[in-house]
Parts: C-alpha cells; structure tokens; sequence
C-alpha cells in the first residue's frame, strides 16, 4: 500500500494562496516534487492500493501530527508563510479536520478491512526532498530509506536496492529520520500496526520530469518485487 501525502498544491480559496507569490507555492516547501508521478507510477506497476493527498502541506502537513511546530508552519526553508501566522487554535484544529483526518481515517479503514480478511500488507511512503535547504549543504545522496523502531523491512529493502544499484548513493535515515513529532503515517500505521514499512526520500532533482519518474518508479517497483520475493513470511 503507497501513501503520498505530500503530493498535492491546492490551497483553500478562503486561505488566499496563504499570501503567497505563484513561484513559492511550486517549490519543495509546499509540496513534494515529483513523488506523486512516481507513487502513480508506482501502484501501476505494483497493482497497489495508492493515498494521495493533493492539499498543500503549507495548509497542513498530513504526515504531521497535530501538535507538531511545522504541522501548520508560519516559517518553511527561510520563507515566511503569512497566512500561518499567528493564526487561532480554532482555524488549526479546522484545517486538521478537514484535511488531515478525513486523509488518514481512509487509510485506517482500508488497513482495517484488510487486517480483518487476513490480508497481508507492507506500507510504503512517497517523499521527495530538495537537494539542499536555504541554510543548509549539499544534500549527495539520491534514495534515503527511512524508518525508527523497526528497521527490518527497511534495512532489506536497501540492501536489495544498493545490491542492484551499486553507483547510486543511497543511505538509512538520510536525510532526515522517522520520529513521533516529524512523522505521522509511519508511527501510526506501520509501527502501531507492526507492518512491514518505509519512507522513502526521492532527491527531487531526478524526478523533475517524466524520464526521471519512469526510471526511479521502475528502480522502486523492482526493488521491493525483490525485497518482497524474499520475505515470502510478510507477504
């Protein structure tokens, strides 16, 4: 099962583009780039069930929990958000329940019909990341596989990956980590559930365009149609 949440750039048309130019709510902070195209990419060719979430994570990040300071962020990479700023407990847990929860009950509920028919299933998330921060280095590596109290699913899967792409930089937990206050649908549906998962981080300069989606879509499918292949106990 593929989640993206960070697929989408749509804004409320109440929120007024959240103050902000056209040029900064088509960079990385407002969305993932490029990770929908792949995850569509991905579920046609793994025949899997796909969660795509076409809200801004500038409105509310649904891989975020609520009490999060970047769920709803008034800063993101050094550019202010005006329309974050300083607004009310009562706007935020509206914006989280219009958006956020209603995401995330359709996932629990697929999950919940799948565990009750005895169903196997391993959780993947979608994620692309910039190649470097405002205030930040380079960012070299080109795959990052995350995940945080059970590392098992992801430490095959990229072991599989660097098996078959030696010259590709790859790492665990590059560049960021899974945690209860940076992540939400690893926590609650993978580790709460104990079901094979990962997060993976896509360098969003390699799947800009098309022939770099199609090519990273197909490195991922065959990776964990090995990694799987594998581990025939999880399915």
């Amino acid at each position: 099962m593929l989640v993206c949440e960070h697929a989408g750039t749509a804004i409320p048309k109440q929120l007024a583009d959240l103050g902000l130019s056209a040029g900064e709510r088509r960079r990385h902070i407002a969305y993932d780039i490029g990770a929908e195209a792949v995850a569509r990419l991905l579920a046609a060719q793994l025949d899997a069930q796909l969660f795509l979430q076409p809200y801004s994570r500038l409105v509310v990040d649904c891989n975020r929990p609520f009490n999060a300071p970047d769920c709803i962020p008034e800063v993101s990479d050094g550019t202010l958000v005006p329309g974050n700023f300083r607004i009310s407990e009562r706007d935020r847990h509206q914006r989280y329940a219009e958006i956020h929860a209603p995401f995330h009950r359709e996932v629990t509920l697929l999950l919940d019909r799948r565990a009750a028919e005895g169903l196997p299933t391993t959780l993947v998330a979608v994620h692309s990341f910039t190649p470097r921060l405002a205030r930040g280095p380079e960012r070299p590596w080109q795959l990052g596989v995350l995940s945080n109290r059970d590392a098992s699913f992801a430490e095959r899967f990229l072991a599989t990956f660097q098996g078959r792409n030696p010259t590709t930089i790859s790492a665990h937990n590059e560049p960021y980590l899974v945690d209860d206050i940076g992540d939400y649908t690893i926590p609650v549906h993978g580790e709460a559930r104990g079901l094979p998962h990962l997060l993976l981080e896509i360098r969003n300069d390699l799947i800009g365009d098309a022939e770099g989606q199609r090519r990273w879509a197909a490195l991922i499918a065959e990776t964990l149609i090995d990694t799987k292949a594998k581990d025939p106990i999880n399915g």
